[in-house]
């Protein structure tokens, strides 16, 4: 039975609290709750925590929240919030905080009297933390008490007690994950600090710190952005060349729901808008972002009419045109968020989208009358993004032509490919070079690996317009052989010919270039290939170490020196060692045998888990700013083998 609480837990007397499910069934299925027991659950328990001091942030009763990782991955979450009440339930005889603690939907994200809008997207809270959790212990500060509370796998241990006197509040949530419920315990700084730098752009005016004290050399971030996300717009364009400063800012607000955009064009060709509904990326967009896709559209054809443009223009600028070279956040608070698609990222209120457009065109039409040479600046920008997204129209007709003429397949001439044709048991290797190309067909499993050998460099499509990546060679022979199209738009995963796309390079400077260069392209264009886990690369090994008849291969120095160590006897044998210097000196055998045998090779599957920072990865490596790339460089040169982009 689920019933809506009257009143929430900050806000209650104890008499008033409604219990409701137990916490039995989410040990039983705790992927139901946060989504896996790997690594994403694991960190998933960290945001569920963050999320009750962001929802007290946003009721405006809390501006600094704290996380630390203490040695053995515990963690600690401490707010200056309002604190969690403490007093008795008369009808069941516990605190009001075990309640809290042990029992689902007793939170404040079920009150909307407390909170207009809450953070977090399934809202399950802190009580799910505690039930996925080895241990948990809590501090309440309330009331000039500290009232504290101890629990093992969701089950209180002991009652609520009184520690001490105290003259602050807030609330301290400390757990150790459960080794039985999670195949990983290992926190990711990097990953926690990232989704904490996101919540601090989104919250304006909170400190959000951390702290990892696992190690002598503690790493911490204090994280706090008055210009919100103004400041999240300046972060995410830091490495590439804006149209016009300071970023465009709007705001309003309409029947409880809170819309906040922040917008700024760049000199590149490539969109990039980030979605938010109560501080939750939805990744698929929503109603939010057709809103403003729609606003801005019409907004800018209104003023190439008002400014005499259509005089001298006769086409029409599309949404594409309209967003080239955008960076965009649109941050929506809402209390009744209905969210829609198969990982529940989409918003799909219908009443956000007219909101949203009505906002962007009045806000942005009354910014472009008081900023005359930023619009003529974005009317041309858009002017030559239509001409380009013409001539690359007509490059696509041109491919679409020749590969029909070409073969009877309507696939690439140089193309492998393989014998099975349902394309979850496909596998696609990009090759770097004709002579690795050709020991990678000679070596691999015809039934299920295609293979097809990339000539030189591909275009840096980071620099170039579609019309020009279209132009392409070696792009528009991966373009045909996936299948799917190439472009927002045009692309269609329901028609991908290969459910593994391999890069093969050399592990050398050139071949991590070419690897790059790939990469560049399928994150820009072919996005929901790396969302959905489809691309990897291969690991080729570095050294061939024989010993008489017995051959080992080694990926690394270290491991290569540790081969040698094992089998070196000076007195009996003689340890042979090869360097590889590409693909191409290993034969069909070798090159089968390290890494393209499924049963032995090594891939590394390319994950999205931030795209705020993939973003920003590749605007580095292959932007225009010399001075990022260089800084990137230097600070990862020696942990480059283990760059994860």
């Amino acid at each position: 039975m689920s019933t809506e609480l009257k009143k929430s837990p900050l806000d209650y007397d104890a008499k008033d609290i409604q219990v409701l499910d137990g916490l039995d069934g989410v040990r039983k299925r705790p992927s139901m709750y946060i989504g896996s027991t790997g690594d994403v659950g694991l960190h998933h328990l960290v945001y569920e925590v963050v999320d009750n001091s962001i929802d007290e942030a946003l009721a405006g009763h809390c501006d600094k929240i704290t996380i630390r990782v203490l040695k053995n991955n515990i963690i600690e979450v401490t707010d200056n919030g309002r604190g969690i009440p403490v007093d008795m339930h008369t009808k069941f005889k516990k605190s009001a905080l075990e309640l809290v603690m042990t029992k689902l939907h007793a939170g404040g994200k079920f009150d909307h009297k407390a909170y207009k809008v809450s953070g977090g997207l399934h809202g399950v809270g802190v009580s799910v933390v505690n039930a996925l959790s080895e241990w948990l212990e809590v501090w309440v500060h309330k009331d000039e008490k500290i009232h504290y509370q101890k629990y093992e796998r969701g089950k209180a241990i002991e009652k609520t007690k009184v520690l001490g006197k105290t003259k602050n509040r807030g609330t301290t949530v400390k757990f150790k994950p459960d080794p039985e419920i999670f195949s990983t315990l290992e926190y990711h700084y990097d990953t926690l600090s990232k989704r904490l730098r996101e919540l601090a752009f989104l919250n304006k005016g909170i400190t959000i710190e951390i702290y990892d004290e696992r190690t002598k050399e503690k790493k911490e971030h204090i994280f706090n952005f008055k210009g919100g996300i103004v400041s999240f717009i300046s972060y995410l364009n830091k490495n590439k060349t804006p149209l016009h400063k300071p970023p465009i800012y709007f705001s309003d607000s309409k029947d409880d729901i809170q819309i906040e955009v922040a917008m700024e064009y760049n000199s590149g060709y490539v969109e990039t808008i980030f979605t938010y509904v109560n501080n939750i990326n939805t990744h698929e967009g929503g109603t939010h972002l057709s809103g403003f896709k729609s606003g801005l559209t019409r907004v800018i054809n209104d003023f190439i009419k008002k400014l005499g443009y259509d005089k001298k223009f006769s086409g029409s600028i599309s949404g594409d045109d309209a967003r080239e070279g955008l960076t965009a956040v649109i941050s929506a608070k809402i209390k009744d968020p209905q969210f829609e698609g198969q990982t529940k990222m989409k918003l799909g209120n219908s009443e956000v989208d007219g909101i949203v457009y009505s906002m962007v065109y009045e806000k942005l039409s009354e910014y472009f009358d008081h900023y005359p040479k930023i619009v003529k600046n974005l009317i041309e920008k858009a002017i030559q993004s239509y001409r380009a997204r013409e001539a690359a129209k007509k490059a696509r007709e041109l491919i679409r032509r020749k590969d029909a003429l070409d073969s009877d397949s309507g696939l690439p001439g140089k193309l492998a490919d393989c014998i099975e044709r349902k394309a979850e048991k496909c596998e696609l290797y990009l090759v770097e070079g004709d002579s690795a190309g050709g020991s990678a067909k000679q070596g691999r499993d015809r039934n299920f690996q295609a293979i097809l050998p990339l000539k030189g460099k591909i275009l840096n499509v980071e620099k170039a317009r579609l019309d020009k990546i279209l132009s392409n060679e070696e792009i528009r022979t991966i373009i045909t052989a996936l299948g799917a199209g190439v472009g927002e738009k045009d692309f269609d995963l329901s028609k991908l010919r290969y459910h593994k796309i391999i890069i093969m390079t050399d592990a050398d400077v050139d071949g991590s270039h070419i690897r790059t260069l790939i990469l560049t392209f399928l994150f820009r264009y072919m996005t929901a290939l790396v969302e959905n886990g489809f691309v990897y690369i291969a690991q080729p090994p570095l050294f061939r170490v024989a010993n008489g008849k017995e051959v080992q291969y080694a990926y690394s120095d270290e491991e290569k020196d540790n081969i040698i160590k094992k089998v070196k006897d000076p007195a009996k044998s003689q340890v042979k060692l090869q360097r590889y210097k590409g693909l191409g000196e290993m034969n069909p055998i070798q090159l089968w045998e390290t890494t393209m045998n499924p049963e032995k090779r090594t891939l590394l599957k390319v994950t999205l888990e931030d795209a705020v920072e993939a973003d920003e990865t590749f605007s580095i490596l292959m932007g225009d700013q010399v001075e990022p790339r260089r800084n990137f460089i230097e600070k990862y040169a020696k942990q480059v083998k283990n760059l994860d982009i």
